[in-house]
């Protein structure tokens, strides 16, 4: 998808209430004060553990992974509205949060809500620039394992965050395959029952 314009990107994020598409840690930990919470699907990008953390979940010397949007295929996530008044204040929370580093671009994208009666709306994304250095690519399962047992930054433990993000996953009624196997044998391959997200 071409990437939008600074100038129509300020413009877009500068009207009514504000959509915000969750996918990582933002679906069991938002942060931010919001209206209405449903589940939703993002064509066109995925869900992967392609970014390698050096603040929240690692460090330089000892990188651990976070999810990014990378191109290609769909993500279910979860999409929340926050109202118009909040607007500034959540974006200025998303910025600190999520560009600590600047390994994310700021994209509005659009995304179907799954609800009756199953709506389109444009939602605020971060989505993973493959130009950064913190862009780890398709690592195999062996690799990401090795990042994610490693991985300890300023948020916790590399391992919490991949696990308490399958649990968000499937409390949506969702799975992703891929992170599922992970966490299952970060749980030393004992099966997962998950009933519902970690308390912070």
């Amino acid at each position: 998808m071409p990437a939008m314009s600074a100038k129509a990107l300020s413009a877009e994020l500068s009207k009514g209430d504000l959509w915000v598409f969750g996918y990582g840690s933002l679906m069991w930990r938002p942060g931010f004060e919001f209206i209405e919470q449903v589940p939703a699907r993002l064509i066109g990008e995925h869900r992967a553990l392609c970014v390698y953390s050096f603040v929240h979940r690692g460090t330089p010397e000892k990188p651990g992974l976070v999810l990014g949007l990378d191109r290609g295929g769909a993500c279910r996530g979860v999409a929340f509205r926050v109202a118009e008044k909040h607007r500034a204040a959540t974006i200025a929370y998303l910025r600190a949060r999520e560009q600590v580093t600047s390994v994310y671009r700021e994209v509005m994208r659009s995304v179907w809500l799954e609800n009756e009666p199953r709506q389109r709306v444009s939602a605020l994304a971060y989505v993973v620039d493959r130009g950064h250095v913190q862009y780890a690519g398709r690592l195999s399962l062996a690799e990401q394992l090795r990042h994610v047992q490693q991985g300890h930054g300023q948020s916790g433990a590399n391992r919490e965050y991949v696990i308490a993000t399958v649990r968000a996953i499937e409390a949506e009624g969702f799975g992703d395959k891929h992170l599922h196997q992970l966490a299952s044998m970060l749980h030393d391959e004992r099966p997962l029952h998950f009933q519902q997200p970690p308390e912070e």
